[in-house]
């Protein structure tokens, strides 16, 4: 679809805010850091985004823009996940990779919102590059958005959600401008991978973003919206951590770095696996109405949107294999068990039949496949139900070749972007990832976002879901159903036993941040 035009002058491009000088590089004409919106910070730091101020001749977008403000990920993660950090107040950014710059080529566009748990990551990170989506014919926007704090802490005096604001002005700037680019503002698929994933669907189910979504993929993250009360919690210990009170005025005259330090300390003892005070976004009764599933489920949301929906055979090994917490949890046993059923607010039915089907699982592995299905795996085999004829679910299979990793959260995005050959994609995937399986994954996304069809069955009442990496591409049939039926009827513990698994849980997050420490 392109060729090399490195010969040629740097493509320029309008915005509505003023011109932008690209680069072309492997065929692609490529922008980098433009604003979509103003610095999220000083008079407009935690409230809703606004236009950036128009810039007079040509803007050089030759280079990444400043990434949000985040905490590094602890040295256990940083082994596995890149996250460059890009000093600087205009985070509110995007980057276009286009095969054909011009309003003429009217190509298909994807929209990138990157994940990392709403506090962590950007469109930086290298395995992130849009260059195979540009060779292949698609245009492709990544998009940076505030995290943490300033981007979903729930404040008194300030509307919630800005994280998810910055990525509604972005949606709008790419159905206002993508034309220019090459693009075709009928024809976005907005795409994410875990917290991106999960913005994607509160936008596929936010009344303002009806009408610039065609189509979207959502990759290991369901649309939910996070407890309101567990965000405060999360702010209040801030809070009095920093000695401040918990509003949105006060934290703003914080030492940004003092506010990332604390963000830190006090996350420390989260994790998706045990659950504990974390961001999230919130229903705030305007751009998240009702919890965003409930409206996917219940018709209300994106008529007319074809959805791709995938998960990774063992996500939950990249929050556990790093820190150690595998053979942890294998020696807690029931403790394990229990805080499972906490996190879960299930009964003892529920882990008892996942080890009668798996009795080969040790307890890290059973507890981490019953948390997956309830966190990823259940809701998304829901909204297919809900929606047949329009979804289509994948199993990513494919095992690390780094150890105890199998085929973990966030190994995929390597085979996604077809960027196996960037060093920091071996980080997850070791060395010498299948360029075959990379060339299957990727173009599955590239014929969805093209046609709306990745190349396989849509989801009906057999439940076909498609599994890549683990031999020969295949379909099978229902491969969860035997442990999805045991969650329903829903079981709930008995009220006068509720105290068991919460003390076990606080127990267990306890215990593993004596590991994460040590």
């Amino acid at each position: 679809m392109t060729a090399d035009r490195t010969d040629l002058r740097d493509p320029v491009v309008g915005t509505p805010y003023g011109a932008v000088r690209g680069r072309w590089e492997h065929g692609a004409a490529v922008f980098r850091g433009i604003p979509y919106a103003a610095p999220p910070f000083g008079a407009h730091r935690f409230r809703p985004p606004v236009p950036p101020q128009p810039w007079d001749g040509v803007r050089d977008a030759g280079a990444f823009g400043p990434t949000a403000p985040k905490p590094p990920y602890s040295e256990a993660f940083a082994q596995y996940l890149s996250d460059p950090v890009i000093p600087g107040d205009d985070c509110l950014n995007l980057n276009v990779w286009t095969p054909e710059p011009g309003p003429g080529a009217r190509l298909p566009v994807l929209v990138w919102l990157h994940g990392g748990a709403l506090t962590r990551g950007s469109s930086a990170v290298p395995v992130y590059d849009g260059r195979a989506f540009a060779r292949d014919g698609v245009v492709f926007v990544s998009v940076n958005y505030r995290l943490g704090v300033e981007g979903y802490g729930v404040f008194p005096d300030t509307p919630h959600n800005p994280g998810l604001r910055d990525q509604l002005a972005a949606l709008r700037w790419v159905h206002d401008t993508i034309a220019g680019f090459g693009g075709d503002p009928d024809r976005v698929t907005l795409c994410g991978q875990s917290a991106g994933a999960i913005s994607a669907g509160a936008l596929l189910a936010a009344p303002q973003a009806q009408g610039l979504i065609r189509r979207a993929v959502l990759q290991s993250g369901p649309p939910e919206a996070a407890e309101r009360d567990k965000v405060r919690r999360m702010v209040r210990r801030m809070a009095n951590r920093l000695k401040v009170p918990a509003t949105a005025q006060a934290f703003a005259r914080v030492d940004r770095e003092l506010l990332l330090r604390t963000q830190a300390e006090v996350g420390r003892l989260s994790s998706p696996v045990l659950g504990g005070p974390a961001f999230g976004i919130v229903v705030d009764g305007d751009l998240v109405p009702r919890d965003p599933l409930q409206a996917l489920l219940d018709g209300d949301a994106a008529h007319g949107v074809d959805l791709l929906m995938g998960w990774t055979r063992d996500e939950y090994r990249l929050w556990l294999v790093p820190g150690g917490l595998t053979d942890h949890l294998d020696r807690l046993g029931p403790v394990a068990f229990a805080g499972a059923m906490a996190r879960c607010r299930v009964g003892h039915e529920v882990p008892r039949g996942y080890r009668a089907l798996h009795p080969e699982a040790g307890p890290a592995e059973t507890v981490g496949q019953m948390v997956t299905d309830h966190l990823l795996r259940r809701p998304l085999h829901r909204l297919a139900e809900a929606r047949p004829g329009t979804s289509y679910l994948y199993e990513f299979a494919w095992p690390s070749n780094r150890p105890r990793l199998g085929a973990c959260h966030a190994l995929e995005l390597g085979f996604v972007f077809d960027t196996g050959d960037e060093p920091d994609a071996a980080r997850l995937a070791g060395e010498g990832a299948p360029q075959e399986l990379a060339d299957e994954m990727h173009g599955a996304w590239v014929r969805f976002a093209t046609t709306g069809e990745p190349g396989w069955q849509t989801w009906d009442d057999t439940h076909p879901v498609r599994v890549l990496g683990d031999g020969e591409p295949r379909t099978v049939y229902g491969p969860r159903d035997r442990e999805f039926a045991l969650w329903t009827p829903p079981a709930v513990p008995n009220p006068e036993r509720a105290a068991e698994p919460a003390l076990a849980v606080r127990r267990l997050r306890r215990s593993m941040a004596v590991v994460r420490r040590h």
